[in-house]
């Protein structure tokens, strides 16, 4: 079956940004950024990005047109004969099922809120009813998977039609849109009375308030930052890699995409944070910000009703080109493996999506009682810790080991890959860098998200989370480093 490819470069683009432009750019990254000492931690942010994103992207890429293949078969092709890489396939394969698991739930929010949005139900609201608002949509159980499936009927149609003809179409519109939207937003926000403290706060370094956070905390944060925003790790970005040509080289086109996607939380910010100082709102006040502090806000102003409907709207954008995004490497996965037609495959993994998220839906009302990681929480913060915390580093672990290890693919032919075409050359120079520097810095991410997250439990809980997160480790070292080439 002949390779499916993209129409033209500025859609490989804003596709490939498309995945990485999710609800981390614009529902965590201005809070987190609030919370860090804004301009501050924003330095921190973009150092890493380059020093990080960017070549971990560039390695995922490469895998992916060196193989023409997804996740799914890509290492068979690509690893000598003998060896283990085969089996860190299933990292991507899970990760990109388990996070529809849980975001497609949160796309459907965002949907029902641009619905509740245009039919003014937050117009003139008092702070209780738009608090109470989201309260209720979560233990409403028929509303909550209304809202889920229709999300996912949606992002799947638009697969249902190809790469061309219908992701990258529907994506290119999408983005744009998206970005005028916020553009938009971002002007009327800071141009309210009372925002230039906001900007002020967002442009210029505030470095006491970083000193006050804990310098380490601030650094750790915004490497996390960096490396998560740009959905590198579980093959997602692997997908687009391997539709596209040779004409122009990966570094340049890395260096697009990050740029858009950098564009796009920053732009964000601009949006939330001079808002937040003109309504007297604390901009580090977490993920509530979306769904109860915003929409108290534009309850307030004049046009609400309008605003807050380009906001969810920007919003779903954000959530549904990631969403599409991933519903085609899941699409691709049985393509790949079993030779499965596109429509056989989309009406297969539709089905398998919608129920797949449902734990989650029901895990704000019928199974609130199920808190896996302690007090509090539910299984949407299980499927996004299994995601985030040890999926994703160690996807993008293996796949800067698999382009730099001598038992592998290797350096050469990495590089040879990733600089085919015109554009951005990756130097010859960084394979020290690429080989030692950026694993040791994903396994101290991966090792402080576990002792970040499980410090606070007693100590029995503490270990044994410890070792299971060093045992997942451990999996990707050894089929990464003790394999040896069949001669």
């Amino acid at each position: 079956m002949k390779r499916e490819s993209f129409g033209s470069r500025l859609g490989f683009i804003l596709v490939s940004a498309g995945c990485a432009i999710g609800l981390g750019n614009v529902w965590k990254f201005p809070y987190i950024c609030g919370a860090y000492g804004g301009a501050a931690f924003i330095l921190i942010y973009l150092l890493f990005l380059v020093i990080l994103g960017i070549p971990v992207m560039v390695c995922e890429f490469a895998i992916g047109r060196g193989s023409r293949q997804s996740v799914a078969k890509s290492f068979d092709i690509l690893a000598p004969k003998g060896t283990s890489w085969h089996h860190l396939k299933y990292i991507g394969i899970i990760g990109c099922y388990m996070l529809m698991m849980f975001y497609t739930m949160v796309g459907g929010w965002m949907l029902n809120y641009c619905f509740k949005s245009l039919s003014g139900e937050f117009a003139g609201a008092t702070p209780e009813a738009v608090s109470g608002a989201f309260s209720n949509m979560l233990g409403n159980v028929p509303e909550m998977i209304f809202w889920t499936v229709l999300i996912c009927i949606i992002g799947f149609v638009v697969c249902l039609f190809g790469l061309k003809n219908g992701i990258e179409r529907i994506t290119t519109v999408m983005m744009s849109a998206l970005l005028v939207i916020m553009l938009v937003l971002a002007v009327r926000s800071i141009t309210m009375k009372g925002a230039v403290e906001g900007v002020r706060f967002y442009l210029i370094p505030n470095f006491g308030k970083m000193v006050d956070s804990g310098i380490g905390n601030v650094i750790f944060a915004a490497l996390s930052q960096a490396f998560f925003t740009l959905s590198i790790g579980i093959g997602a970005m692997m997908i687009f890699g391997s539709y596209l040509d040779n004409a122009r080289s990966l570094t340049g086109e890395a260096v697009s995409i990050t740029a858009l996607d950098t564009f796009v939380a920053l732009t964000a910010g601009f949006i939330v944070i001079p808002a937040c100082f003109a309504y007297g709102i604390e901009p580090g006040a977490g993920p509530s910000l979306v769904f109860i502090t915003l929409p108290n806000i534009f309850a307030q102003m004049t046009g609400g009703k309008i605003w807050s409907f380009l906001f969810f709207l920007f919003l779903t954008f954000a959530a549904l080109s990631t969403i599409i995004a991933v519903f085609e490497n899941l699409i691709a996965f049985n393509i790949d493996l079993f030779g499965w037609s596109r429509k056989k495959s989309v009406l297969f993994c539709a089905a398998a999506i919608i129920l797949l998220s449902m734990p989650c839906v029901l895990g704000f009302n019928v199974l609130s009682g199920f808190e896996p990681l302690g007090e509090g929480s539910n299984i949407m913060d299980l499927e996004d810790f299994i995601v985030s915390n040890n999926l994703l580093p160690l996807g993008s672990l293996s796949y800067v080991l698999f382009c730099s290890r001598k038992n592998s693919w290797g350096w050469d032919a990495f590089l040879a890959e990733a600089n085919a075409g015109s554009g951005l050359k990756l130097p010859a120079f960084l394979k020290p860098y690429v080989s030692y520097g950026i694993p040791f810095i994903i396994i101290i991410i991966y090792l402080k998200g576990y002792y970040d997250k499980f410090i606070s439990c007693s100590q029995p809980v503490f270990i044994s989370w410890m070792i299971i997160g060093i045992a997942f480790l451990a999996f990707v070292l050894y089929c990464s480093l003790a394999s040896k080439k069949k001669h």
